[in-house]
């Protein structure tokens, strides 16, 4: 079933084009924002940082910076609020669950325009994706915490939990955290990126209009100082955490001293190999989708493409020519399908990666540069002639960045599989082929345990978002 077959039920009118209804919100919170405690929002802090819409660099909002005594009255509220939500049992919180799936659906034009500045990514993403699918993640795990009394009988919830979200997809990880950890009776102190703070506190707002209980659910904005403090606060029970590797592996050395639970989605470089018998009709646009959706900007994109040399030059001569295709613009323009990088500082790392790569002998068959204009817009770009060496293949960029490599009939099911797993990340991987006996025996020896598919190019092709 493809995504727009999940939605297309949905009914969310057509793709908005103007921001009023977020920037009215945001002048309602006189663009200035507390964290949210306790089930209220505090006093802005004098210590604030801006958020940026990445289209054009303007200021969105002032938002708190977090310190160790925000993050201390967030636990203890989220702890004095832990015993009064368990004792609700499953049936009485799957209720608060269904409520704000509702609530999200109702409010998903202010959500999904807010994302869009906050974040950079096209409306169409926003409105036709990542809102309805956090609705979707909020349904389903209220029907799963009516199941536990009976499939799942004496389980015991984990506590207080500490989460971690990243910028790339903020709303819908909020959901991914937040959800099965209410469903299941913990309760939450999420702190959102620092780069995509705003709907995470629009969700807020959210759960105060169906009641959840004060402490239930607690927002602390901030950086990575806000993090560090979250995670070595002696009460939490358990650290929830996507983003980079980096800080994962920080993350569980502080966990060796104060013994939580730690669950971690990190970061990856995942390989696309294309043999010279698969459907190229269908390898190529999910080859082109794998790594330019959401401008690149996904842990599990398919960023190394190994290709067979009998096809080689048609397989990269398509890429190049969808890459073309793809039309990079304003977030609120309807056919806009890459919008523009986070922020200033993660353009600067991915021109430098490119840079990077020209220097190393990589050759730039398209894109390759920063797109002109106010913004931080990076041009779809495919390197050819990469090897194992470069810094473009061996670390993650985060970006529209695609780095090729041809194989040839000598390269069986091992050597293939060495160079899939030539870098230190193992999140994701694809294979095309028509030869399932080599996709087996390629698939077992990939270091690769997430299963992933991304949007494909006739989902998010232009023209008419739905069919």
């Amino acid at each position: 079933m493809s995504i727009r077959d999940i939605f297309e039920t949905l009914d969310y009118g057509p793709a908005p084009e103007s921001d009023d209804v977020a920037q009215a919100w945001l002048e309602r919170h006189g663009r200035r924002f507390g964290h949210f405690i306790g089930g209220r929002f505090t006093k802005p802090n004098s210590s604030t940082f801006a958020t940026h819409h990445p289209g054009d660099g303007s200021e969105l909002a002032q938002v708190s910076q977090g310190d160790k005594r925000d993050v201390s009255k967030a636990v203890k509220a989220a702890r004095e609020a832990l015993p009064a939500w368990q004792a609700l049992g499953p049936h009485g919180r799957a209720r608060y669950l269904y409520a704000l799936a509702r609530h999200v659906q109702k409010h998903a034009r202010l959500l999904a325009v807010l994302e869009s500045l906050d974040n950079g990514k096209p409306i169409r993403e926003t409105r036709d994706i990542d809102v309805p699918l956090v609705a979707r993640h909020f349904y389903h795990h209220a029907g799963w915490a009516q199941l536990l009394p009976d499939e799942f009988p004496g389980y015991e919830a984990v506590g207080v939990c500490g989460q971690i979200i990243p910028w790339n997809f903020p709303l819908l990880m909020l959901s991914w955290k937040v959800a099965p950890a209410l469903a299941a009776g913990n309760t939450v102190v999420l702190k959102p990126a620092e780069f995509t703070p705003l709907t995470a506190l629009a969700f807020a707002e959210l759960a105060v209009e169906v009641g959840l209980p004060d402490g239930v659910l607690n927002i602390v904005t901030g950086d990575g100082a806000t993090g560090a403090a979250l995670v070595d606060h002696e009460d939490v029970d358990k650290i929830a955490f996507t983003g980079s590797t980096q800080t994962g592996r920080a993350i569980i050395e502080a966990s060796k001293t104060n013994f939580k639970r730690i669950s971690l989605e990190l970061g990856g470089k995942s390989p696309t190999f294309i043999f010279a018998d698969a459907d190229l009709k269908k390898a190529v646009p999910a080859a082109v989708m794998g790594i330019f959706f959401n401008a690149g900007q996904v842990c599990a994109a398919g960023s190394r493409l190994f290709v067979a040399e009998e096809v080689a030059d048609q397989v990269l001569e398509g890429i190049a020519g969808m890459a073309k295709m793809l039309r990079v613009g304003h977030t609120l323009d309807p056919e806009t399908i890459i919008g523009p990088l986070v922020s200033e500082q993660q353009l600067d790392r991915v021109t430098g990666y490119i840079e990077s790569g020209r220097q190393e002998g990589a050759t730039v068959l398209v894109g390759g540069g920063r797109k002109e204009g106010p913004g931080w817009f990076v041009e779809p770009t495919v390197l050819v002639d990469t090897e194992a060496s470069m810094k473009v293949r061996r670390e993650e960029i985060f970006g529209p960045v695609l780095c090729a490599h041809r194989f040839t009939d000598a390269d069986d099911a091992d050597r293939l599989a060495r160079m899939g797993n030539e870098t230190e990340f193992g999140l994701a991987a694809s294979i095309w082929t028509r030869d399932i006996s080599m996709a087996h025996k390629l698939a077992r020896r990939l270091k690769a345990p997430h299963p992933h598919r991304s949007p494909s190019f006739q989902d998010l092709a232009p023209g008419p978002v739905r069919p």
